[in-house]
C-alpha cells in the first residue's frame, strides 16, 4: 500500500512522518536537520511506495519543496498553525505517564526541541481528519543528525 509522509519544516531541524493512511498507522517519526530532508527522502522512495507529501507551510516550507523536485508525485502543503504547541498534549496521549511519574510535573518528560516529529503527526492527523495509531514503540525524539 502506498504510504504519505508528513514534514513539519523548521530553519535547523524538521519533524517528518511516514504513515499508511489505510490502516491509520504511523511507521517512521524523526527529528533531522533541515538539511537532510531532500536526501533522507530520496533514500525513503527507493525502499517505500510514497504516494505523496504533505509538508506544512510555515518556515521554510518554500525551500524545502523546491529541494524535492525529484519527487514526481503529489505534494500539499497544509496548514501547520499551532502545531508545535499543540504537539506537547499528543505526546501525553501518545505516552501517558504512568507510576510515580505522575507525581512530577508533566514539562519534565518532554522538551520543545523533540517535538517536530508529533508536530508533524498533527499536520498528518488534520489533514487526514483522523488520529493515527504507532505502528511499534516508536520514539518521536530520535534525531538524525
Amino acid at each position: 500500500m502506498p504510504r504519505i509522509i508528513t514534514i513539519d519544516p523548521g530553519k535547523s531541524k524538521c519533524g517528518l512522518v511516514l504513515a499508511e493512511i489505510s490502516e491509520k498507522k504511523v511507521y517512521k517519526a524523526i527529528i533531522l536537520k533541515s538539511e537532510l530532508v531532500d536526501n533522507y527522502i530520496r533514500n525513503l522512495i527507493t525502499v517505500e511506495d510514497i504516494s505523496q507529501i504533505i509538508i506544512g507551510n510555515g518556515t521554510t516550507s518554500r525551500e524545502i519543496i523546491e529541494k524535492l523536485y525529484f519527487f514526481k508525485k503529489e505534494i500539499i502543503t497544509f496548514e501547520e498553525r499551532n502545531t508545535t504547541y499543540r504537539a506537547k498534549a499528543r505526546y501525553f496521549e501518545l505516552f501517558p505517564i504512568s507510576g510515580l511519574k505522575c507525581l512530577m510535573p508533566r514539562e519534565v518528560f518532554i522538551l520543545n526541541k523533540n517535538l517536530d516529529a508529533i508536530a508533524a503527526l498533527i499536520i498528518l492527523e488534520d489533514y487526514c481528519k483522523m488520529k493515527f495509531t504507532l505502528n511499534r514503540n516508536i520514539d518521536f525524539k530520535t534525531w538524525l543528525k
